[in-house]
């Protein structure tokens, strides 16, 4: 089966151009998945609820054929197919930070139909993370939906490595964060500073990294 033709606003603007690129319904939401590192298809389907398989598959491959994602087989004995981002890809970090800023006014209560990872906060508490001038460091965080860690020192024109992580931090964090959805919608929205809700108490920190030791004393 031949590719779909590509689909173009045809307009000589440098915004329609990469909405020609990323403007389809799902393909940001996959680079905020892949910003974690490379996934398989499994994982990125169960991680973007309400995507149909078709859909999901389709996207991935525009999103190859625009030099955002790359496909590669891991050595045996995991022998699965994973997709990561291109350096071009990547770029697009300050794109969905950005989009999230605006889009945090619409975070109010949460909806019964709402899906919910704990990994759809990094980007809001890395931004959070900057603000409050920790600029390195390993982060582990702990929410009731579960954990994630993410990368202090994630930039937009450091093009390896992952932002962020599922689960615990692979070593010694520089920062153990504990605070509930509510506290990182809130961040989110600019509503509070990381830390100012460390001094009221709706984040806990711990750990002797230099983080960690940023955010108390603050």
């Amino acid at each position: 089966m031949s590719p779909r033709p590509r689909r173009s606003y045809d307009q000589y603007c440098s915004a329609a151009r990469a909405l020609d690129a990323v403007g389809d319904r799902w393909t940001l939401l996959i680079v905020r998945e892949l910003l974690a590192g490379p996934r398989r298809y499994t994982d990125l389907h169960a991680d973007l609820p309400g995507v149909s398989t078709d859909v999901l598959a389709s996207r991935l491959k525009d999103m190859e054929r625009e030099g955002l994602t790359t496909r590669r087989r891991l050595p045996p004995p995991g022998a699965a197919y994973v997709y990561e981002l291109t350096a071009r890809g990547r770029g697009l970090l300050p794109v969905l930070e950005a989009l999230g800023a605006w889009g945090a006014g619409e975070l109010g209560e949460r909806r019964p139909t709402d899906a919910v990872r704990a990994h759809w906060f990094a980007l809001p508490l890395l931004r959070a993370l900057r603000e409050a001038g920790v600029a390195e460091g390993v982060v582990e965080v702990r929410l009731e939906e579960g954990d994630f860690h993410l990368y202090a020192d994630a930039a937009a024109d450091s093009v390896e490595g992952p932002v962020y992580g599922d689960g615990p931090a692979p070593g010694e964090p520089d920062a153990r964060l504990v605070l509930d959805a509510v506290t990182c919608a809130a961040l989110g929205r600019g509503e509070t500073g990381l830390r100012e809700a460390v001094r009221d108490g709706r984040v806990r920190v711990t750990g002797d990294g230099t983080a960690a030791k940023a955010l108390r004393e603050g």
